[in-house]
């Protein structure tokens, strides 16, 4: 495994990590999800994400039982949660980035995780409703309570996370350290144009999630739709409607016949191993409900070196939407 600097922090992250979005106490059982938490732990990843809109509180709730029976020393590794959206409740202060609201949640996401601390705290979204002074406070007394240790943004514009920053400058309080974006081959624009200045101003560390666009980066969806899908769970029908498009699934079967035919490895390695070239890319995070699916994207680590100059430009003129850099 191969360990990344998160941003200009201290904070050693594996450049493949582990998420647990759709899966964990939704669409796989308690089992196989600490088989593969081990196995993921096993081949030296060390970071954890969860959220707690994530199947509205339970996957914190397995990742907890989990992480209290293997009983790993708490140094080794790392545990993310998110807030914004809530685990459920719709009453007023149940979501959003208010004080009462971050702090409250980041107590229940504890309790959940039977942690004393989160290594990471993302604001799960911008909150247009509250100040964003109040936000920054709010993750402050959290760090100096001793609650979380670093905090981040997930799916901020860069003008929000460089307010963040004024504001934590201004007051002499600690700023985002992390965002984390969608990343991969089919949605490139934030991470390719709009954060460049980020990452040579503030230093900004990133875990980018669906790198594999939802699974359809991979062979799954170009043949039969698989019934054993994510998206085929009904409350991801508008996420099926998205990615699986004519469009997309003409440039997929281009890429897949790239991978296997000319380099020799499978689509989703392809698509892993380049999220994982890019220099601003501190961890990729994999999710899987299956165990053959995280044991064959553990590889693509070592595919990152298949990835020449010319490869990456063959693979541009595939997807035909590397972004313009932003004119400074």
């Amino acid at each position: 495994m191969e360990y990344r600097y998160l941003g200009k922090s201290g904070l050693q992250v594996s450049a493949l990590s582990f998420g647990t979005w759709i899966t964990f106490g939704n669409q796989i059982d308690d089992n196989l999800a600490e088989k593969l938490m081990i196995k993921a732990y096993d081949e030296g990843i060390n970071f954890f994400d969860n959220a707690e809109v994530y199947a509205n509180g339970r996957s914190e709730e397995v990742m907890g039982k989990i992480l209290q029976k293997v009983n790993w020393d708490r140094s080794s590794y790392l545990v993310s949660s998110k807030v914004f959206f809530g685990s459920g409740g719709k009453k007023p202060n149940q979501t959003g980035l208010s004080r009462k609201h971050i702090f409250e949640a980041c107590h229940a996401a504890l309790k959940r995780l039977k942690l004393e601390y989160l290594d990471l705290y993302f604001c799960h979204r911008p909150d247009k409703n509250t100040p964003m002074q109040e936000t920054v406070w709010a993750m402050n007394h959290l760090i100096q309570q001793g609650k979380i240790l670093y905090w981040g943004t997930s799916e901020w514009s860069a003008l929000e996370i460089m307010e963040a920053h004024k504001l934590a400058s201004q007051l002499n309080l600690i700023g985002p350290i992390v965002e984390q974006p969608q990343y991969n081959m089919l949605h490139r624009e934030k991470m390719e144009s709009e954060y460049i200045r980020l990452f040579s101003t503030v230093g900004l560390g990133t875990t980018i999630w669906s790198p594999l666009a939802s699974g359809t980066l991979t062979n799954k969806y170009l043949n039969n739709f698989p019934k054993d899908t994510r998206l085929n769970l009904r409350d991801l029908q508008w996420l099926r409607e998205k990615s699986v498009t004519d469009n997309k699934l003409q440039t997929i079967q281009l890429l897949n016949e790239f991978s296997t035919e000319k380099i020799g490895i499978s689509l989703s390695q392809l698509a892993l191993a380049w999220t994982l070239r890019n220099k601003n890319v501190s961890t990729t995070i994999l999710g899987a409900s299956k165990l053959g699916h995280l044991e064959e994207n553990l590889k693509a680590l070592s595919s990152v070196k298949l990835l020449t100059n010319e490869v990456e430009d063959f693979l541009d003129n595939i997807l035909g939407n590397k972004p313009q850099l932003p004119d400074y």
